[in-house]
């Protein structure tokens, strides 16, 4: 009898522990460390983004012309992590989620004169939210890990293991591709790499 009952309860924890592995999302590199394959450079000409010792690199060109670094493939619900190194100048960039219309922003806001890094931009609401307790977080001069999970129009940010940022958006892509900016009318650098990403 004392047999019998533990085997409901056996079965419970194998049943759980199943379903928690099943949740884990499986993360696959999509920069190579060699060269840009799979992903796109806007505009097509590219003098911004250079490959080196495993390091993605971009830096505006003497006419401070903007690029997006776009991947080839699109994602609906996803996690995107990448590690980055703020570079020279005035560092403003960020991650595009599936449009130009989402952005997480990295390092100085153009308009508002100050780090925002990790809070989300939208074009015509500036930033609607701003990520709590970045600068306790944030380090200029090492590397950074931002990690983002997109699922329907909600995206949650963490920095650095710690959780940051929740917004939800509205009227999104339902599908489209991750993207690196380099925000014209700039001069600045910043390195990226271990960028990875996982399907919902």
């Amino acid at each position: 009898m004392k047999i019998n009952k533990m085997i409901p309860v056996f079965l419970l924890m194998f049943f759980s522990l199943s379903l928690l592995f099943a949740q884990e999302v499986k993360m696959k590199s999509i920069f190579n460390g060699k060269n840009l394959k799979g992903w796109t450079v806007e505009p097509a000409e590219n003098i911004w983004w250079k490959v080196e010792d495993g390091l993605l690199s971009v830096k505006n060109d003497p006419t401070k012309t903007g690029s997006t670094l776009w991947t080839k493939k699109k994602y609906k619900d996803f996690i995107v992590e990448l590690d980055f190194l703020m570079g020279d100048g005035v560092v403003d960039s960020g991650v595009f989620l599936r449009s130009e219309k989402d952005q997480i922003q990295i390092g100085i806001s153009g308009s508002l004169k100050r780090d925002m890094t990790a809070s989300p931009y939208i074009p015509g609401k500036a930033y609607p939210v701003e990520a709590e307790g970045v600068p306790a977080l944030l380090k200029n001069d090492d590397w950074n890990t931002m990690r983002i999970k997109l699922v329907d129009e909600t995206y949650t940010v963490w920095l650095n293991g710690k959780e940051v940022m929740t917004y939800t958006s509205e009227n999104m892509p339902e599908k489209g591709p991750v993207g690196l900016q380099l925000h014209p009318n700039n001069e600045m650098s910043i390195q990226f790499k271990n960028i990875k990403i996982g399907n919902l």
